[in-house]
């Protein structure tokens, strides 16, 4: 086969048939774009939703970029333009959105076997080892993956996003008497935790929150100095009662069935994997956040009552075993309560965290 050598400088450039065969043998890569809408009722003011944008997109992007075989066009719906925080769940299983952050705590009655570490407070105020211990319940017990995929979702993984609960309210607590006659906010189980001091538990949402106390609906909330911090709360409820109730996850990734089913595989891979680097990333985060956000809260005028461990101690023995309950209420169900609290405190005591209370051994 002929070709023409042409000397330019130092450079040597082939023409004509050869360099024609050389094109052909190397043609561009095709890139396949994929649009996904990923979802969640709050706002970019919640950490886990800056996190979702600004480290798992991100992350995933990277990771396709270095095969260059696919892309993600990326339609971002937060705050509400597609769906309200309890929405996600149905917006997911409706196919509103591809991808999204289903705040579990609002699903008791759907996937209830997310709720483990709120059946167990005074356990521990390592988010990263809440995360970490509920994805091995994911693989060790299949019950817990099955409850997503009825409302048509692949559970990808899930996110601890405080490092502890704490009491926040307009006037000051100290003891647990202070509790009589209080109506304190929060959501799900952990309302159980004021039961046998007088409180009256309501439940609510993040975003409601400051409203609600302003307007004397609510006394207190039981929330994490992260949040308050975020959204200002601490200036119609300044005063923080710091008891370390302790971390849980109540938030998971999930992908609408039919969307992670068009995935080739590849991209899949990715995302799995990007996801449990994220579940990693806001645990570490709330963690990294929490001592800022209390000084944030002082700097603001908060003030805050550290509680002593002897009232700790008698918090976590008075209210009911709600751990137990929990366990029961899913064995009714034919779901393996009992073995996912007893794997999860082993867990939790192979790791010396500080248990007031041995909850699946009374």
């Amino acid at each position: 086969m002929s070709f023409t050598r042409i000397k330019l400088g130092s450079a040597v450039v082939l023409t004509g048939a050869v360099a024609l065969s050389l094109g052909m043998s190397n043609p561009a890569q095709s890139v396949e774009t994929i649009k996904l809408t990923a979802i969640d009722g709050y706002s970019t003011k919640s950490m886990w939703v800056r996190e979702f944008a600004g480290f798992l997109i991100p992350a995933i992007d990277k990771k396709l970029a270095a095969t260059g075989k696919y892309k993600i066009q990326w339609n971002q719906a937060w705050g509400g333009q597609i769906v309200k925080p309890r929405g996600v769940m149905g917006g997911m299983q409706k196919g509103l959105g591809d991808i999204g952050v289903v705040t579990t705590v609002f699903h008791a009655d759907k996937v209830p076997m997310q709720l483990v570490a709120f059946a167990t407070p005074f356990v521990t105020t390592d988010p990263l080892l809440v995360a970490r211990t509920f994805d091995g319940l994911a693989e060790k017990f299949p019950e817990i993956k099955g409850a997503f995929s009825k409302f048509n979702q692949v559970y990808l993984t899930n996110g601890a996003v405080l490092d502890s609960y704490q009491i926040f309210s307009k006037k000051p607590i100290t003891k647990l008497s202070d509790f009589n006659g209080l109506k304190v906010g929060s959501a799900g189980m952990n309302l159980r935790w004021l039961q046998g001091f007088g409180a009256a538990g309501v439940g609510g949402s993040l975003v409601t929150y400051y409203n609600k106390l302003k307007t004397g609906v609510l006394d207190a909330i039981m929330l994490w100095p992260e949040s308050v911090a975020g959204r200002k709360i601490y200036e119609v409820a300044p005063y923080m009662l710091k008891a370390d109730l302790g971390s849980v996850n109540s938030k998971t990734i999930t992908m609408n069935v039919k969307s992670w089913n068009k995935l080739p595989g590849e991209v899949r891979k990715v995302i799995q994997e990007s996801a449990i680097e994220y579940r990693d990333q806001v645990a570490k985060t709330a963690l990294a956040k929490a001592a800022g956000s209390i000084a944030k809260i002082k700097a603001n005028g908060g003030k805050i009552h550290v509680m002593s461990q002897e009232n700790r101690v008698k918090w976590a023995n008075t209210m009911p075993n709600v751990a137990k309950d929990w366990a029961d209420s899913l064995e009714k169900k034919g779901l393996p309560g009992k073995a996912i609290l007893a794997s999860y405190m082993d867990t939790m005591r192979a790791a010396n965290q500080p248990i007031i209370r041995q909850w699946d051994k009374e």
